[in-house]
C-alpha cells in the first residue's frame, strides 16, 4: 500500500509557545477542543492558576493543541491573554467576522479556524491572509455537514459535497498564495467521513484533521470515531484527530491516545507500520471485574487514570519541552489493575506494573513477579511509590 504523505505545517514554535508540525512523516497529532466560554474573570485570581494548570497537563497528557470557539472581540482578547500564559499552542476557531480573526493575531495564538467563504468579500479574506501570513500562523479550514453552502446542501452525496466545499476554499488560498493551511471535513456519518477524506487526500497533500462531528457521549461517541478514525489512519489519511465527545476534554484526549494506538498495532500487523501512529507514555489495561474480584479495579482506575495518563511527562515537569520529548515520551510503560488473583500477576504478566487483590491484601507486581503484599489502605501510596521507581 502506497501510504500518503502530507506536506508539513509547522504551529506554534514562537515566543513560549511550543512547536508542532503535523504532516510529512511527524507523528498525528492529538488535540481537543475547550468545552465552556470564557471572559476576563478566568484569568484573575482564584480561577486562573487551576486554568492553566489544566491546560498543561492536558499537554502532559498527549494533546498537542487546544481550540476554543471565538465568538466576538471580547473573546478574541481572553484567548488571546490565555495564550501569553500557556506553553500549550491553542487555536481560535471564528465564523463569520474577520476583525475577530485579524485580532486574534497580536497575540501568540498558534492557529486560526475559519471558511474563507463565510467572512466576508476579497479584501477581507486577503485581509486575514496577509496578516497570517506574516505572522507565520497557519489557518484550518473547517468544512461541516451542517453547514456546507446553500447550493451544495441538498445533494444526496453528503462525501462528494463535503469535498467540493473543502476544494473551493483551497482555490481562495491558493489565489491569494497563501499555502500553511490544514483541511477539515466532517460529518455526524462514518461512511461520510471515510469518503470524502479518502477522495480529498488523493487530489492533495494538505494536512488533513480528522474527527466525527456529534459523535455522542462517552460510550458512543468512542465508538463512531474510533471506527471512521482507525479505517483512515492504517491507510495512511490524517495528521490531526479530535475525538468529539460530549463529555470532559481529557477524555477526548485519552480517547485519541487510544485510537492511535489502536492503529498503531493495526498498521503493524498489516505491515503499513510509518512511525506517526501509536503514542508512548502509559498504557494502561484492566478487567472488567466479576463477583470474584478482590481488588477494587474501578474505583482504582477512575482515581488514577488522570494520573497515569499525564505521568509520562512528570519526570520531565521542570525540563523544556525537547527535553521531555527525548527523555519521557519515548518510553511506553504498561499498568495492569486487576481484580482477583486469577487475572492478576499471570495474565498480566507483560505489565511493567500491576495491581490486584488477594483476599483482604493487595498485591502489587512487575512482570508477573509479586513485590508488595498490602492493604487495600496502603494502596494507593505504595502504587505511586512504585510508578515512580520505575
Amino acid at each position: 500500500m502506497n501510504l500518503r504523505t502530507s506536506k508539513v505545517v509547522k504551529i506554534g514554535g514562537f515566543s513560549h509557545v511550543r512547536a508542532v508540525q503535523m504532516g510529512g512523516n511527524f507523528p498525528v497529532v492529538i488535540q481537543t477542543m475547550w468545552k465552556d466560554p470564557l471572559s476576563f474573570s478566568d484569568l484573575k485570581d482564584p480561577l486562573v492558576e487551576p486554568l492553566v494548570k489544566r491546560i498543561e497537563t492536558l499537554g502532559r497528557m498527549g494533546c498537542g493543541l487546544l481550540r476554543f470557539a471565538v465568538p466576538d472581540i471580547q473573546t478574541a482578547e481572553v484567548v488571546g491573554h490565555l495564550a501569553e500564559m500557556v506553553s500549550m499552542p491553542l487555536v481560535a476557531d471564528i465564523h463569520f467576522d474577520y476583525k475577530i480573526a485579524l485580532r486574534c493575531m497580536d497575540f501568540p495564538i498558534a492557529k486560526i479556524r475559519i471558511n474563507p467563504g463565510n467572512i466576508g468579500g476579497r479584501e477581507k479574506v486577503s485581509a486575514v491572509l496577509e496578516k497570517a501570513a506574516a505572522g507565520n500562523i497557519p489557518i484550518r479550514i473547517g468544512v461541516n455537514a451542517g453547514s456546507l453552502p446553500q447550493d451544495l446542501r441538498s445533494t444526496p452525496d453528503t462525501a462528494g459535497a463535503l469535498v467540493q466545499a473543502a476544494e473551493r476554499e483551497l482555490a481562495i488560498f491558493d489565489e491569494f498564495g497563501f499555502s500553511a493551511c490544514v483541511v477539515s471535513m466532517k460529518a455526524s456519518g462514518i461512511a461520510d467521513n471515510i469518503r470524502a477524506n479518502r477522495i480529498l487526500a488523493g487530489r492533495t497533500a494538505v494536512p488533513l484533521h480528522l474527527g466525527v462531528t456529534e459523535a455522542g457521549p462517552l460510550t458512543a461517541g468512542v465508538a463512531r470515531s474510533t471506527a471512521a478514525l482507525i479505517t483512515l489512519l492504517t491507510e495512511g489519511i490524517g495528521d490531526t484527530i479530535r475525538v468529539s465527545l460530549s463529555d470532559s476534554i481529557e477524555n477526548e484526549v485519552i480517547a485519541g491516545r487510544e485510537i492511535l494506538r489502536a492503529a498503531s498495532e493495526l498498521a503493524a500487523a498489516e505491515n503499513t507500520h510509518t512511525g506517526r501512529l501509536g503514542v508512548s507514555g502509559v498504557k494502561l489495561i484492566s478487567c472488567p471485574r466479576c463477583g470474584r474480584y478482590g481488588f477494587d479495579t474501578h474505583g482504582f482506575t477512575s482515581r488514577w487514570m488522570p494520573k497515569l495518563y499525564s505521568w509520562q511527562a512528570g519526570q520531565a515537569e521542570h525540563a523544556s519541552q525537547a527535553e521531555h520529548a527525548s527523555q519521557a515520551l519515548d518510553r511506553e510503560i504498561t499498568v495492569a489493575v486487576m481484580g482477583c488473583e486469577v487475572n492478576g500477576p499471570q495474565e498480566a504478566k507483560h505489565a511493567d506494573l500491576g495491581i490486584t487483590g488477594a483476599g483482604d491484601k493487595v498485591l502489587i507486581f512487575r512482570h508477573g513477579k509479586v513485590i508488595r503484599i498490602i492493604t487495600a489502605s496502603e494502596a494507593d501510596a505504595a502504587f505511586e511509590e512504585e510508578l515512580n521507581n520505575i
